[in-house]
């Protein structure tokens, strides 16, 4: 069955050109469902069926896993069945009638303009690290990219003087978006100034952010340096680097950018995934008047 994975991730890889991040996650999903089939007697891909892949889910349902995470697990057990049988190692599909798990609709979580302004004023950009850290944040709110894109970008995929960034995102589309002017003087002095100093002498370096080795940061660096902010400036709620995407989106939004250019910003393929904020906009509303209307509560 291992050997019918690496097959697989493979496929992805080489014939769909899929995300590392993306491979990743199909294989440590199959991975979890291969290790249920063996737990469960089978030896072999083709001796497993319906009963199984619903067996599986199950047992990922009374682990408390997320309706998310479920979702996402049935989506990467499907596809995988769907290639055996293109290949012809198995004749029949048993994923073809199960019914994918009902997602509950929660609305991203946004920070305040207040909290992204504490946010962004925590690093101290006297030292490198600390203007390196300004210019990331700046930059990831300014524009909203993903924080995979944020870390691929390279020197060249900035140009601050013209005011936007030239970043890749999902399917390898690649696409322009408008930086700000606080983001760009940032992005400036980052660039002229301290990135000089993060580099090493020998070392021929593309990336924009780099880290202490005088390497390209990686996701799991940022997201360190994100959570050490977001308590320096005294922000209780959960935060992810994707948390400034969506404060991004819905602030934009607030102040009256209309729904089409707020998706082609975020590279959204559909404008109903860009949609989900303008909810968060109401919510927003809704609460403002709740508080301030005398004959709300009335």
């Amino acid at each position: 069955m291992k050997n019918d994975l690496q097959t697989f991730i493979r496929f992805l890889s080489d014939e769909r050109n899929l995300a590392d991040n993306t491979i990743d996650s199909y294989n440590r999903d199959l991975h979890q469902y291969i290790e249920f089939l063996e737990a469960a007697g089978v030896s072999s891909i083709r001796q497993s069926g319906k009963t199984h892949v619903a067996g599986y889910l199950l047992a990922q349902k009374q682990k408390g896993r997320a309706t998310a995470t479920v979702t996402r697990s049935m989506v990467s057990i499907r596809a995988f069945y769907h290639y055996l049988v293109k290949e012809r190692v198995i004749e029949q599909d048993p994923t073809i009638h199960l019914e994918m798990p009902k997602q509950e609709k929660r609305l991203p979580k946004v920070l305040s303009v207040a909290e992204v302004e504490r946010l962004l004023q925590s690093p101290d950009v006297t030292q490198p690290n600390g203007l390196r850290d300004k210019a990331m944040l700046e930059l990831l709110y300014a524009t909203g990219i993903r924080v995979t894109e944020l870390i691929m970008l390279n020197v060249d995929s900035v140009n601050p003087e013209m005011g936007f960034i030239r970043c890749v995102g999902k399917g390898e589309k690649e696409r322009i978006v408008p930086l700000g002017r606080m983001a760009a003087v940032c992005l400036t002095q980052y660039i002229e100034g301290m990135r000089p100093r993060l580099l090493k002498p020998s070392k021929e370096e593309q990336a924009l952010f780099i880290n202490h080795l005088g390497t390209r940061i990686t996701r799991q660096g940022f997201w360190k340096i994100i959570k050490r902010y977001a308590h320096e400036s005294g922000i209780r709620s959960e935060i992810t680097p994707h948390t400034i995407r969506h404060s991004f989106a819905a602030h934009l939004l607030e102040n009256g950018a209309d729904l089409r250019s707020v998706q082609e910003m975020l590279g959204h393929a559909d404008i109903s995934t860009t949609q989900i904020y303008t909810q968060v906009t109401r919510s927003k509303l809704k609460e403002v008047y709740d508080q301030a209307h005398p004959r709300a509560k009335a």
